[in-house]
């Protein structure tokens, strides 16, 4: 259905979830997984409601983030911005590092632009979601799919692409309890040592190697981390262990998930395995926790019936 000026009454965008950091790359890389979150946005009387995972504790007023998401559509375009009605089912975990607010915040940005009657740039939709994330970890896989780099020169993101394995899983372990983000933020250093940010450089690196060439053997070194997961580990209690169980499992390497609290480990095989061995590891620490295996999806979002953004 559409209006008389033949913009879209309504639209459904679904967006994926995304891990970010992958160990080294700190707020510069990310991955988009199989967990999708669906939002319908029509126009009507403002009202957000909102169903599946955490649904009792997203806003239902304008600070949800579709609703910031898609207002920063028509703020870019100078149009004024309408009463308009937003539905989400939520399959991505509340405040968990699976990327929860960039899924909000990018759902909101490509129903703006679909509502106006136009197609999606991603390089126009990054901006507008970094803009509000403040970084492009997550929003830059939520939007593209795949494995993202993001960097930015002067006053605009750049993204490259990773090529990633075709039989790579994503083993998810996802404790019952949610992180804060702005806590796991502010706990960390605001320098760090020339040794340590050397260490962090290399391992970026030879991530974005190990995952192009699949020497996945090298990934037990290429996710070590020192600038954020030391720091977290005070946090999110059995952290280290919980990674040491996966490697122990057959990962190939494993990383706190974002901000946390979920923990993500890389498989090829022996993925449910994995997951045994890390919720164990998280049982022996009181920590109650399901486990997903997933696999990273090419795909960003989308409109329901249309095709890939890029």
């Amino acid at each position: 259905m559409t209006t008389k000026n033949n913009h879209p009454n309504s639209v459904t965008v679904r967006v994926p979830a995304t891990a970010a950091n992958l160990g080294p790359g700190f707020d510069s890389i990310g991955i988009a997984v199989e967990m999708w979150n669906e939002v319908t946005v029509e126009h009507g009387p403002f009202e957000v409601v909102n169903a599946g995972a955490g649904a009792e504790t997203i806003p239902t007023d304008d600070s949800n983030l579709v609703v910031v998401g898609a207002r920063a559509v028509y703020t870019a375009r100078g149009a004024r911005f309408p009463d308009l009605k937003f539905h989400s089912v939520n399959e991505i975990p509340i405040a968990r590092g699976l990327g929860s607010s960039s899924a909000a915040i990018v759902s909101g940005i490509v129903a703006g632009f679909a509502l106006q009657g136009d197609g999606c740039d991603p390089s126009e939709a990054l901006e507008l979601a970094a803009a509000i994330e403040g970084h492009p970890d997550n929003v830059a896989p939520a939007i593209l799919g795949g494995c993202q780099i993001g960097v930015k020169s002067s006053d605009r993101w750049i993204t490259s692409e990773i090529p990633l394995p075709e039989d790579l899983h994503a083993v998810v372990l996802i404790p019952d309890y949610v992180g804060e983000t702005s806590k796991a933020r502010g706990i960390l250093d605001d320098q760090v040592s020339r040794e340590d940010a050397v260490f962090n450089i290399g391992r970026s690196a030879l991530l974005a190697n190990a995952l192009a060439t699949g020497r996945l053997e090298l990934l037990r070194h290429a996710t070590e981390d020192r600038l954020h997961q030391p720091a977290r580990s005070g946090i999110y209690k059995g952290l280290n262990t919980i990674i040491k169980a996966a490697l122990t499992g057959g990962a190939h390497g494993a990383f706190l998930s974002g901000a946390g609290p979920c923990v993500m480990a890389f498989a090829t095989g022996q993925e449910y395995t994995v997951a045994y061995e890390m919720t164990e590891a998280a049982r022996l620490h009181g920590i109650e926790a399901s486990t997903r295996v997933l696999r990273p999806t090419s795909r960003g979002a989308y409109v329901v019936g249309s095709e890939q953004l890029r």
